[in-house]
């Protein structure tokens, strides 16, 4: 009977220290949110999967006075509050964000940098010792750029690494999204973890109408590919392009010449497109 009763403690005990060690895990797991603003709907759409997929918390930034013109209004608005150094008010947050441990902060691109509800955000929260992802929808590029500018503004907040997307290309965003965030930890399973780009080289004619086929189009980039690094994907090749802008003075619009990278992806079948610029 006392080796029963022994025994009988043992397992109580055992069971407790399993139900507390869950409690624990429970307790120690990052509280997470979804923090995005949008005007075209793009952007919604990457927060939604990233919040579905990590059944986590999502609110939006709101606008008190939304940009709700076409393209080249909301340019041309943007022109104009930059000038007269206009701040975008928002709309109070029902979340605290004191309390998310982890926030995923979404945004177009405009300018080159994130969308001026977003700089408004950032220009009024404390995010220090929080761990920032930021994830942005563009044109051609600017993620790169946008997260110095976010790292500029929060200085104390830890800056992770981001995830963009180009307006045209949102239908490749949830297999993108599924293998980014668990290649950054947030997700349990297996991603694909690409090879460091080569030394690169001068393009050959066959890379050069790569390049010029995936461009092709575009109309805010016209640029000439000097030399290039590939690297193999599951589905294909990525091309990683060094370019030059070609001045065109018939659109006073464009980017002033300089250097550029540019990322192409060419998949089985399918046509090059490019996914990323870096200015």
């Amino acid at each position: 009977m006392l080796v029963i009763a022994t025994a009988a403690v043992t397992a109580i005990s055992c069971g407790t220290k399993n139900e507390n060690k869950e409690e624990a895990t429970e307790k120690e797991a990052p509280k997470v949110l979804v923090l995005y603003y949008s005007q075209t709907s793009n952007t919604k759409a990457v927060a939604t999967e990233i919040a579905t997929k990590l059944n986590a918390d999502i609110e939006e930034i709101v606008a008190v006075n939304p940009y709700d013109g076409d393209f080249q209004a909301t340019i041309d608005r943007c022109i104009v509050e930059r000038e007269q150094g206009t701040v975008t008010e928002i709309k109070p947050l029902a979340t605290d964000i004191a309390s998310y441990d982890v926030i995923f902060i979404g945004y177009p691109v405009w300018f080159g940098t994130y969308a001026p509800p977003i700089a408004t955000f950032l220009a009024n929260t404390d995010l220090s010792g929080k761990k920032i992802v930021p994830f942005c929808t563009f044109g051609s590029g600017g993620l790169e750029s946008s997260v110095k500018d976010m790292a500029e503004k929060q200085p104390k907040a830890e800056i992770l690494n981001g995830y963009g997307v180009r307006a045209a290309r949102l239908d490749a965003m949830p297999k993108e999204i599924d293998n980014f965030l668990k290649a950054s930890g947030f997700l349990e399973g297996e991603f694909v973890k690409l090879d460091d780009f080569p030394e690169q080289h001068n393009v050959s004619e066959e890379e050069t109408a790569i390049f010029n086929a995936a461009v092709d189009g575009y109309p805010m980039l016209h640029a000439e590919a000097k030399t290039v690094a590939s690297r193999n994907l599951p589905n294909g090749v990525e091309y990683l392009f060094t370019a030059v802008d070609i001045p065109r003075e018939d659109n006073p619009k464009m980017p002033p010449a300089g250097e550029l990278k540019v990322y192409v992806k060419v998949e089985n079948g399918v046509a090059p497109v490019f996914t990323n610029v870096v200015r």
